[in-house]
């Protein structure tokens, strides 16, 4: 089977009463989790942003706190499963300054984290691609954001 185009499926979609939209709706949540996610955001968190990024930041302290320290090894493992969860949640959000701020957001918790980054190359090539990935976004950010992100940048490269 061959997926529809945009175009194609929004055509659909006007056509379609407001009780078959829900409908598709509801079924397109119980298909997929990444779906269910997405839609829990455009109705409930979309409005604030602020409280989506304050409620993220906090899964991700949640998330170092439990992180498993008696190897690099579980170590590693853990900080790439946090960093795929905080992109899927960014693709959830149309604002870039949310994907700078968390990404900042996880760039200071690896640098302070114990045992430092230091002792191991792999997580400081995780640290050195995300803080060059916030560098690229910054640029297409506002002048304005652009400064106070660059300041969070500069103490995250000390």
């Amino acid at each position: 089977m061959k997926a529809a185009t945009i175009r194609e499926i929004k055509e659909e979609l006007n056509d379609k009463s407001k009780i078959e939209l829900v409908n598709i709706s509801l079924r397109l949540a119980k298909f997929k989790k990444d779906n269910k996610e997405l839609l829990t955001y455009l109705l409930f968190e979309s409005e604030d942003e602020f409280q989506f990024v304050t409620g993220i930041k906090q899964d991700i302290d949640l998330q170092f706190s439990e992180i498993n320290r008696s190897q690099y090894y579980f170590i590693k493992k853990s900080v790439r499963k946090i960093l795929r969860g905080i992109k899927k949640q960014i693709r959830y959000s149309p604002k870039k300054e949310t994907e700078v701020e968390l990404l900042i957001y996880f760039c200071k918790k690896l640098k302070t984290f114990s045992p430092p980054i230091r002792g191991n190359r792999v997580l400081q090539n995780i640290y050195h691609r995300q803080i060059e990935l916030v560098q690229k976004k910054i640029k297409a950010l506002h002048e304005d954001l652009q400064y106070d992100y660059g300041v969070e940048l500069v103490e995250l490269t000390r």
